[in-house]
């Protein structure tokens, strides 16, 4: 079977998936470029104001409108969960999905690899500030808590599947996944969505883990290294998270 995560050696750095990158195009004067929505940088109340990827022409409206389906980013196909009985939840301001809500989680089964004849690689973003990450984290799961990290993990040069029958799929979540994950994820959505004639994108796949590393670990520790979990408002790390708080405006 194929190995889907690595786990990083020292958790303030970050162990890349191996796997082939393709170099960003130097022309990207698309004709979405100067329909682009402002910063994602705001918080979840602005999130709900407007939602991702708007635009794309009457046909692709129509497509939609017509088709009830799990469709992925670029309309390209359904997403890998389409075989599963339950629809996945949506969040109520942009229509990434949150993975958590069926039995087995879905999280657990891309761990097992129980989708990996349809999935090369996933790749866990842990949001949350490194103090959090180093009192514990899923196993593989790269700590990328600023934009500028995981814009500079995904989209300086974007993974790709060496196979390309299977798919590259991204996963977010902070510590309870209500702020931090989602905005994270809503922030790579929309820069790739910059970067790429609509409706194509680098990462058509991207979720969200409902209820966050708080929800996952007490369930599934096994899956976790360190097996211990330090929640953001920790005692000893007030210093810490007034720093990162800082660094995150």
């Amino acid at each position: 079977c194929r190995q889907l995560f690595r786990s990083p050696s020292m958790p303030s750095s970050v162990i890349r998936p191996i796997l082939k990158r393709i170099d960003r195009p130097h022309d990207r004067d698309t004709p979405v470029k100067n329909k682009r929505r402002k910063s994602v940088a705001g918080t979840l109340g602005e999130e709900a104001a407007a939602e991702p990827g708007s635009g794309g022409g009457e046909e692709i409206e129509n497509l939609l409108a017509n088709d009830h389906r799990e469709l992925i980013g670029d309309f390209s196909k359904a997403g890998p969960w389409e075989c599963c009985v339950l629809p996945l939840p949506k969040s109520s301001s942009f229509s990434i999905p949150f993975l958590g809500d069926k039995l087995p989680p879905q999280m657990v089964a891309v761990l097992t690899g129980q989708f990996s004849s349809l999935i090369e690689s996933c790749v866990i973003v842990d949001c949350r500030y490194p103090y959090e990450y180093e009192g514990g984290h899923i196993k593989g799961a790269v700590n990328l808590p600023l934009e500028r990290d995981v814009e500079e993990f995904l989209l300086k040069k974007p993974i790709v599947p060496f196979d390309a029958s299977k798919r590259v799929i991204v996963i977010f979540h902070c510590e309870f996944s209500s702020e931090r994950g989602p905005r994270m994820c809503r922030f790579v959505r929309e820069k790739d969505r910059a970067c790429n004639e609509y409706p194509n994108l680098h990462y058509p796949e991207l979720y969200v883990l409902k209820g966050g590393y708080r929800e996952f670990f007490p369930q599934y520790q096994s899956h976790c290294e360190p097996q211990d979990y330090r929640p953001m408002h920790h005692e000893d790390f007030k210093e810490d998270l007034r720093k990162f708080r800082l660094k995150s405006r």
